[in-house]
């Protein structure tokens, strides 16, 4: 590989924890044209001028189209003209609309479907995970047990040597201690197999939790007398030395000093993988969950220079800066980036024993004292002091509350706030919510909460949850959507990438089967059929962000933002919708990624995922000409 390309990968990997830790200066303001004072004087009146016929740019055709729209569920064709639907129907329909430059865009009997619409992700940690040695587990990457980790990170720094000689680390991404063999963390002592001389860091699946090499260690300074970091953990061996695993605030502070060599491009190349990666699973509007002052001013960089091909809502971190917040959060896009509002962070990972439950774990596996229920992130007092500032200043809040102690400390500071600033369309999200209570869900319904929850839990850690942290009764519950669907509640369902792959046709099918790894069902009663799963991926996450009127579902007027799938989802077997897969992600008429790998989509890079094409090596294809028959 290139010493210039390894490089670039180099300071991609390294810049993204110590910039979402820091913060830096603010991004430079946007402006805008002021309206003219005074309209310009009318002319003399003259004869009518005849107007040219309005036709369409583009027509699609050639297979099922399902709009999400209840008025017309079913097309089949649909007319674009600069970047927008103006005509849904039947091909008789589109007779007035096809002018002699009207081209045709033929589906090939594959199923049209509105753009999905994400969430919650985070598209620059997903940079990070797309650009660093895989650990994931099977089927989305080959670690089974702790040998084949330490092989994993070892192929992966001797296929860039360079990149690890001039930024002194080896970084892996996604491994889960559920997953392999031992049912452990990896330590020091496993790490230290892959390099006694390089600091290596390898980050949980999750995102909330590490392990570290000794050499890694020694940068960060942790040592027997150092004391875990308010809302985190050091965890220890036998003689009280730090064992290699680090859980939240721990790992974050730790894991920003052994990051060294950074700098603005490795975000920018975050950004850009992130986006492409996005692309290919049909996304054309993507979520960047958390994020700093530095993230913000990266992601709007780089929609400047053009490495968005899609949408971006960004919603900046409620503890760290509240300023840029104000300034900066808009309905509007520019250059495809928009601050949406504000993130709150109550707890850490159900699967990692880290998020706060309202009573003891079922059968947590580790070093656990009796009766342990995790633990919060923030306080009572931030969390009533994030939301009542938010409802203040008229900003929307999404707040990550995964155990029922975390969602009880969010609700009741709705609860409050609401109370204190009376009712409005303010929308503030619930994310996650694994271990919701019923009395839980009626509160999120009186509070006119939108609860973004993540059913894809139930095939990744389906039998974890079932086993070990909630067990079998509370198991069959977690992400609720079946209570959701019996209130009548509109929600979404998420990946949280990089969590988990952005791969929407695994969201798609954990919804309505909920199997597990195993092959077990975990809650019959809380799936859901497959239109209703596919409103969670579209027009109702359209609602979450304020966009409902622009996106969500093939309807005219709204943006010409498409996903193009194999098969249609609503007429397979629905234990096959994890086999179906996006043929092309169309986002206001431009084609920005095709399965094919035809000329004009471009970037598969690495490994990641498995025989994936990503658009992350843009040219972009400049029209949906290129893809029209």
């Amino acid at each position: 590989m290139p010493n210039c390309l390894l490089r670039k990968r180099a300071l991609a990997v390294l810049i993204f924890l110590p910039l979402l830790l820091t913060g830096c200066q603010k991004a430079g303001d946007e402006s805008t044209s002021a309206a003219p004072a005074t309209l310009p004087r009318a002319a003399a009146p003259t004869e009518p001028a005849q107007e040219a016929p309005s036709f369409a740019d583009i027509i699609y055709t050639g297979g099922p189209i399902l709009t999400i729209d209840e008025a017309l569920p079913d097309a089949e064709a649909v007319a674009t003209r600069e970047g927008r639907i103006i005509a849904v129907g039947t091909l008789q329909d589109m007779v007035n609309l096809r002018g002699p430059d009207t081209a045709t865009y033929d589906l090939q009997g594959n199923t049209l479907l509105p753009g999905f619409v994400d969430s919650h992700g985070h598209t620059i940690m997903g940079g990070l995970q797309a650009l660093s040695a895989n650990l994931l587990s099977p089927p989305d990457g080959a670690v089974t047990d702790i040998d084949s980790l330490v092989q994993k990170l070892r192929d992966w720094a001797s296929d860039n040597a360079d990149t690890v000689k001039t930024v002194n680390l080896i970084v892996g991404f996604g491994y889960d201690q559920s997953q392999l063999a031992e049912l452990r963390h990896p330590t020091r002592d496993d790490l230290d197999k892959v390099s006694t001389e390089v600091p290596v860091l390898i980050i949980h699946q999750s995102g909330h939790l590490a392990s570290a090499n000794s050499q890694a260690l020694e940068i960060m300074g942790y040592t027997a007398a150092t004391p875990n970091p308010e809302g985190g953990v050091i965890r220890r061996d036998d003689r009280g030395n730090p064992n290699g695993v680090l859980e939240e605030i721990a790992f974050f502070l730790g894991g920003s000093k052994v990051m060294g060599n950074v700098g603005e491009e490795g975000l920018l190349a975050f950004a850009k993988a992130g986006a492409g990666m996005w692309a290919s699973y049909g996304y054309t509007t993507a979520q960047e969950g958390r994020a700093t002052p530095a993230v913000l001013q990266a992601a709007i960089k780089a929609g400047q220079q053009g490495l968005y091909p899609i949408d971006l809502v960004v919603y900046p971190d409620v503890l760290i800066n509240r300023d840029i917040i104000l300034e900066k959060a808009s309905p509007e896009y520019v250059d495809h980036v928009r601050v949406g509002g504000a993130k709150l962070t109550i707890d850490g990972s159900p699967q990692g024993f880290t998020a706060l439950r309202d009573r003891p774990y079922y059968d947590p596996v580790g070093d656990y004292p009796p009766g342990y229920k995790g633990y919060s992130a923030a306080t009572m007092d931030q969390v009533v002091d994030a939301i009542d500032w938010a409802f203040a200043n008229g900003i929307q809040i999404l707040t990550h509350a995964n155990g029922e102690g975390a969602s009880d400390m969010l609700l009741s500071a709705i609860d409050a706030a609401t109370e204190k600033y009376g009712p409005a369309d303010r929308r503030p999200v619930l994310i996650h919510g694994q271990f919701l209570r019923p009395d839980q869900v009626d509160s999120i319904k009186r509070l006119a909460v939108f609860p973004s929850v993540f059913p894809m839990h139930t095939f990744y850690w389906g039998d974890w949850h079932r086993d070990h942290t909630v067990g079998p009764v509370n198991g069959d519950n977690i992400s609720p959507t079946g209570w959701l669907v019996e209130r009548g509640m509109q929600f979404g369902t998420h990946h949280d990438a990089p969590v988990a792959l952005p791969d929407s046709m695994r969201v798609l099918d954990a919804t309505v089967t909920r199997r597990t790894r195993s092959g077990d069902i975990l809650g019959p009663a809380q799936r859901v059929d497959v239109m209703t799963a596919l409103k969670a991926m579209t027009l109702w996450p359209a609602y979450q962000h304020f966009e409902e009127h622009d996106k969500g579902s093939i309807s005219v007027g709204k943006l010409a933002d498409f996903v193009i799938l194999s098969g249609n989802p609503t007429q397979i077997d629905p234990e096959s919708l994890d086999t179906l897969r996006v043929q092309a992600t169309i986002k206001e008429d431009t084609v920005i990624y095709r399965a094919s790998g035809e000329q004009g989509t471009l970037g598969f890079h690495s490994d990641f995922p498995p025989g994936a094409r990503m658009a992350t090596g843009y040219q972009l294809l400049h029209s949906t000409e290129d893809a029209i028959h």
